[in-house]
């Protein structure tokens, strides 16, 4: 089924939902970041990863500084509207670190 931005629930997370990263073609997951209207937005007019930070406050598109952009193939909504995947094609790591993938720590006891 179809559903439109206004149909997402961005009220239960203070105006954000988290988005899932995932390769299109592995379906690895990449990354979590979070979106709100303007940035899930910006990603459907554009094609590419946005997101909202939460530290620093504001809009910005995944690989504008590292040119590691993610191009958006496909958009999935969960059942109650307030969670989301994206299936990208990535153009290079998706972590700030290097990285392929940001889960590269294992949790120790």
């Amino acid at each position: 089924m179809k559903i439109k931005i206004s149909d997402i629930d961005f009220a239960k997370g203070d105006g954000l939902v988290p988005v899932v990263v995932q390769d299109a073609n592995t379906k690895e997951v990449l990354t979590l970041a979070y979106t709100n209207k303007e940035s899930l937005e910006l990603t459907q007019k554009t094609g590419n990863s946005w997101f909202w930070s939460r530290s620093r406050n504001k809009l910005w598109m995944k690989g504008e500084e590292s040119g590691n952009v993610q191009k958006v193939k496909e958009i999935l909504v969960d059942c109650d509207s307030d969670a989301i995947i994206y299936l990208v094609e990535p153009s290079g790591p998706a972590c700030h670190t290097g990285e392929r993938v940001c889960f590269h720590h294992q949790l120790g006891k």
